[in-house]
């Protein structure tokens, strides 16, 4: 009886495997070497966003409870790895609950633009997302195409995939190109 409320939740152990994968995608050298993703700090925590953000739009698309759980977990988890990457990198506990804040009010941000951005015909609005918090740039950027390319190959994949399989805790497939 105890175990239960103290134990993990279940969805926990989905959410930290769900999180090793995006990972693993966000830090490809493929999106650094061929796609222009600045490979910095910003750089690599704009793709770990930008994979945890499709994966949450796959569960969100379900409309279930154990989804809402998940995607909920998922992201605590990401969250949590950020904290504890600022704490290595010596940013004082005054200073990490304000910019987990920030963190968190981009991330929402971000996953409301990508989601109206890949829902319209075309990649343009898609295009103008990426340059924005990708690469920074306040119009068009000539790596945008390409990165947008990118990020429909893994929406389908995704798609493909079903949100069902994420559920089950299957790795999500980033499918590039």
């Amino acid at each position: 009886m105890l175990n239960g409320l103290f134990g993990r939740k279940p969805e926990k152990a989905r959410a930290d495997a769900l999180y090793r994968h995006v990972v693993a995608a966000a830090r490809s050298p493929h999106l650094y070497a061929e796609l222009g993703v600045p490979d910095t700090v910003e750089g690599r925590f704009e793709m770990v966003i930008l994979h945890v953000a499709l994966v949450v739009l796959q569960l969100q698309a379900l409309e279930t409870e154990e989804a809402k759980a998940l995607s909920q977990a998922l992201f605590d988890t990401m969250f949590d790895d950020f904290d504890a990457a600022m704490r290595e990198m010596g940013v004082g506990d005054s200073g990490v609950g304000k910019k987990i804040r920030f963190m968190a009010e981009g991330f929402y941000g971000r996953a409301e633009a990508l989601q109206k951005a890949t829902a319209t015909d075309g990649d343009d609005e898609l295009q103008t997302v990426l340059a924005r918090n990708v690469f920074n740039a306040e119009a068009d950027d000539a790596r945008a195409p390409a990165l947008a390319l990118y990020v429909n190959s893994v929406l389908g994949g995704l798609q493909a995939q079903g949100g069902a399989a994420l559920l089950k805790g299957e790795a999500p497939v980033f499918k590039a190109g």
